[in-house]
């Protein structure tokens, strides 16, 4: 079956639908790169754009050649000294050509690898390209909506500082041509006229007439211009501005971790793969995103990347902590009026006893009301995974997180015990919506 290449080029001459099927080929080695970017950058590093090294082999795309060993051609190349039109020249055999070369290798077959840089479009696009924050628009909290002034048009009303005076200035122009107002010139040429007759000392009855005339005129002009106003109430317009509502474009992110001595590199290496993923998925929705990074043991506090990522702390685990800390930097500095908030908390699941209910207190009664997403991953060995497949086995945080599930539709919980799970688990909280499935 033979395979057609569309090389027409699309807006500023670049093959859009070629590279596209270039992408979906080496799908790949794409993958392989962005799992290295996560390893080596911050969250807010991850979303620029990639290099990735292909193998040259099997990216050619099928085109239509002559067979050098085959068909009839007539020419003459440029600069020719020995031929004429009409002589025969033999095809030179199979490597019997002059070029220059070196002796090849007996041993081992290699290949350059072939760059090309992604953009950060498309990095983005390959991994996120189905799915979508889930009910977005349904929650009541993503509804409320900020109102900002928005220029309408005109009105009849309003207050000085709203007018208009190019608009205000045309009407009025319009109607002093239509009601045909005197304007000045005309008046002040009328006066010369009369002042010039009033010099002359003995008037003829001629004069004494025109002079009548020229006065009862410039008094019907001066008249005129009295009561046709230049600027008239109904001249004047103002800009309108009503009040438009507009979505929020900010969003605030918590990561919270804990980080006693129970979760090591490895753990928090799984947990940092996770934020990066959802901090670029909120990036393609909000203009502006925040980051809050708190981690807890059996105390919390609000720190940066570097310290929340790889600082060794030691202590016990009360994860209650790390929501109060949450809910008091939310009251403090991002109203939910105001900023669309989301979550993501790693834990290993340990909790010091008794604490869990103090957590599952402050979800439904403090925190899951203001927030638009709330995402819980537990961290395991690969044994524990195994043993625990099954939703309803858990520590004690597990199965109090459950009863906050059951509550909040915005709530989600899932296991991870290998890098290779993080991406399926991501992909199972920010599936779209079938059609037609129950909301």
């Amino acid at each position: 079956m033979a395979n057609f290449i569309d090389r027409r080029l699309n807006p500023k001459d670049k093959s859009l639908g070629n590279r596209r099927r270039f992408l979906k080929r080496v799908r790949s080695h794409i993958k392989r790169a962005v799992d290295d970017s996560v390893r080596e950058r911050g969250l807010t590093d991850v979303e620029r754009g990639e290099k990735v090294s292909v193998p040259t082999k099997g990216i050619e795309e099928p085109v239509f050649r002559r067979d050098p060993k085959t068909g009839k051609r007539e020419h003459v190349l440029s600069g020719n000294k020995q031929y004429i039109v009409g002589d025969k020249i033999l095809k030179p055999g199979g490597g019997a050509g002059a070029g220059s070369g070196k002796e090849g290798s007996n041993s081992g077959e290699g290949e350059d690898e072939f760059v090309f840089a992604l953009s950060r479009d498309e990095f983005i696009d390959l991994f996120f390209e189905d799915l979508e924050l889930p009910d977005l628009i349904k929650h009541s909290i993503k509804e409320v909506q900020t109102y900002r002034p928005r220029r309408a048009g005109y009105s009849v009303s309003g207050s000085p500082n709203n007018i208009n005076v190019l608009r205000t200035m045309r009407n009025s122009l319009g109607r002093r041509l239509a009601l045909k107002r005197p304007d000045n010139k005309q008046i002040k040429e009328l006066q010369a006229e009369v002042f010039k007759l009033e010099k002359v000392s003995r008037k003829t009855k001629k004069q004494q007439q025109e002079l009548a005339r020229l006065h009862a005129e410039l008094e019907e002009l001066l008249r005129r211009q009295r009561v046709i106003a230049f600027i008239d109430p109904l001249d004047v317009r103002y800009n309108y501005f009503e009040h438009a509502p507009e979505p929020n474009a900010n969003a605030v992110m918590f990561c919270l971790m804990d980080t006693s001595a129970s979760m090591g590199e490895r753990e928090k290496d799984l947990a940092k793969r996770f934020f990066i993923l959802l901090h670029l998925f909120l990036k393609r929705r909000y203009k502006k995103i925040d980051l809050v990074f708190v981690r807890h043991t059996h105390n919390a506090q609000e720190v940066d990347e570097e310290a929340f990522f790889y600082s060794r702390e030691t202590g016990g685990t009360v994860v209650s902590t790390a929501l109060k800390e949450m809910k008091h930097i939310i009251d403090e500095r991002y109203p939910p009026y105001e900023w669309n908030i989301y979550a993501a908390q790693a834990s290993d699941g340990e909790n010091f006893a008794g604490d869990t209910d103090v957590c599952v207190e402050l979800l439904k009664n403090e925190i899951m009301p203001v927030c638009q997403y709330y995402a819980y991953i537990e961290i395991l060995e690969e044994a524990e995974a195994k043993l625990m497949e099954a939703e309803e086995n858990g520590m004690e945080l597990w199965r109090g997180y459950r009863t906050v599930k059951a509550d909040w539709q915005n709530f989600a919980m899932k296991r991870i015990s290998t890098p290779s799970d993080i991406y399926p688990v991501f992909r199972q909280l920010f599936a779209k919506k079938q059609a037609g499935a129950q909301q």
